[in-house]
């Protein structure tokens, strides 16, 4: 099969996806309860605080393995998110 470099629509970026913005609100609500500010997880991930704003602001993606870190500092169960978002 010969690749065009166009991904197939359902593969397409999904950064301004419905789930993606409840994923960003989902987090961002995380945080908050757990009474941390973006620079406070930031420091627990070891990452800048522009991360935090960028993956809570919809402006970057997080893979699977962040979102593992990122629910393991705010004490949350990574399944529950992902429920949710199903």
């Amino acid at each position: 099969m010969v690749s065009t470099g166009k991904a197939p629509q359902s593969l397409k970026k999904s950064i301004y996806s419905e789930k993606q913005r409840k994923l960003c609100a989902l987090l961002t609500e995380a945080r908050q309860k757990a009474g941390l500010t973006q620079f406070e997880i930031a420091e627990k991930l070891k990452r800048h605080q522009s991360f935090v704003a960028k993956y809570e602001g919809g402006d970057r993606r997080i893979d699977v393995i962040e979102l593992l870190e990122i629910a393991g500092h705010l004490k949350i169960d990574p399944r529950k998110i992902l429920e949710k978002l199903m």
